[in-house]
């Protein structure tokens, strides 16, 4: 079934994308179109002799152009796919090009499917040792940086410039914890923009847990010892989660969100399954590179999902490539507001450094700041809330509507009204 115009619009990286790929969504510069259940591709002439060659896996969706554009998608893709959208693209015999780029997608992911060389265990419990001893020594400092940032003041801390932040996130990457030295720098350029002395002093708390947790690392379970190594910056491999728990089931895309914050952007794809568990695809991408396209939400797949160890909503990633199914028209069962703040309740007590809890509420309406369910329950909506495309795709209610409350707020993802799954 081909995309909405919104799904194309929602796979774009940005709008200017979107603008240039529509003006190339005519039959005119396009010829060799096609589709199957899983591939679209076509030509499109450019400025040069050449045409451009664009092919789609629909089933990622993934990307590939001749163009040198470094967007995924480019304005070719997106114009293709409007193409599609519009009813204007029919089913053929895949081309050459297209052919060839599906065949290496697929050697690809079985290369990637083949067990991992073996480890040297030896060299393995020197490489770890060398690593806890850099932490433990890291660690120590941070925490006597942190006793004397608390002895000093809130309001002394909230007049500290930006590089006195980076200068103590920098030493935490030196100490092998990353990701608190990520929690460090964003509060810094938090503190900067105007940060309030609430909103510090939870944090400073969670940060003292990190520290308390990590010197008690050794009373942990399994699933705390794994949140606390992620929450550090600690990463399990691939090979291990390869290795690890799989769930072969039915998903469905409920949402998808990118946040950029310092050197790193993050993309968050949130899955739920047909008994309303959800999975979380983290995708992090570092100066010079560039995220994948996330998957549409609404859309349905069969696939096995490798599981990360840690606290429910677990982590997982893809073992094969999906199959896509007959995409949602419409949500499953969604919560009340009082439901899903008792749900978020249970797994930040779990994992007090938890960051978001995926949330699907239904049947409610959208006032100028705030998500209301039936019983007149509300949640706040985060700052930047875009309010006005939010208007216009729901009209103000909505069937059920996904999102992520993340430091007491609802972060909208996905809204589902009149039979149709939008992505905001």
């Amino acid at each position: 079934m081909p995309w909405t115009q919104e799904q194309v619009i929602a796979a774009a990286p940005d709008a200017a994308s979107v603008a240039a790929g529509r003006k190339l969504a005519s039959p005119g510069p396009w010829s060799g179109t096609g589709a199957t259940d899983a591939l679209l591709w076509g030509s499109c002439q450019g400025s040069g002799k050449k045409p451009y060659q664009v092919s789609i896996d629909l089933t990622g969706p993934a990307f590939r152009c001749s163009c040198p554009s470094r967007k995924f998608p480019c304005k070719h893709a997106i114009a293709l796919l409007l193409l599609w959208s519009a009813g204007a693209i029919a089913d053929g015999e895949v081309s050459d090009f297209a052919s060839s780029w599906a065949d290496e997608r697929a050697s690809k992911a079985k290369t990637r499917s083949k067990p991992a060389a073996p480890v040297d265990p030896q060299a393995q419990a020197a490489r770890r040792a060398e690593r806890v001893a850099k932490m433990d020594a890291g660690v120590g400092e941070f925490s006597r940086w942190l006793s004397d940032l608390v002895r000093a003041g809130l309001a002394e801390a909230l007049r500290r410039p930006l590089p006195w932040w980076e200068t103590t996130a920098s030493r935490l990457v030196d100490a092998q914890a990353p990701g608190l030295a990520e929690r460090v720098r964003d509060t810094g350029a938090d503190v900067v923009a105007g940060l309030g002395a609430d909103e510090l002093l939870e944090r400073i708390g969670v940060w003292w847990m990190l520290v308390q947790a990590w010197n008690r690392r050794d009373s942990l379970t399994t699933s705390e010892s794994a949140d606390l190594h992620a929450a550090l910056g600690w990463p399990t491999p691939t090979a291990e989660v390869r290795g690890g728990a799989v769930e072969s089931r039915v998903w469905t895309v409920v949402g998808a969100h990118r946040d950029q914050k310092g050197r790193l952007a993050q993309q968050r794809t949130w899955l739920r399954d047909d008994d309303g568990r959800y999975r979380l695809l983290l995708e992090t991408a570092g100066p010079g590179q560039s995220l994948g396209v996330p998957a549409l939400a609404g859309a349905r797949l069969r696939a096995d999902l490798a599981i990360y160890p840690g606290a429910e909503p677990c982590r997982g990633l893809f073992v094969d490539t999906p199959e896509a199914l007959e995409p949602h028209t419409r949500f499953g069962a969604g919560q009340t507001v009082d439901a899903a703040l008792a749900d978020a309740a249970t797994a930040f007590a779990t994992t007090p450094w938890r960051d978001r809890h995926p949330v699907m509420l239904a049947d409610v309406r959208f006032g100028a700041r705030h998500v209301v369910d039936p019983s007149g329950q509300s949640l706040e909506l985060v700052e930047d809330t875009p309010s006005t495309e939010l208007a216009a795709i729901s009209g103000g209610r909505a069937d059920h509507v996904f999102g992520e409350l993340d430091g007491g707020r609802f972060r909208v993802l996905t809204v589902s009204v009149d039979g149709r799954v939008v992505p905001l």
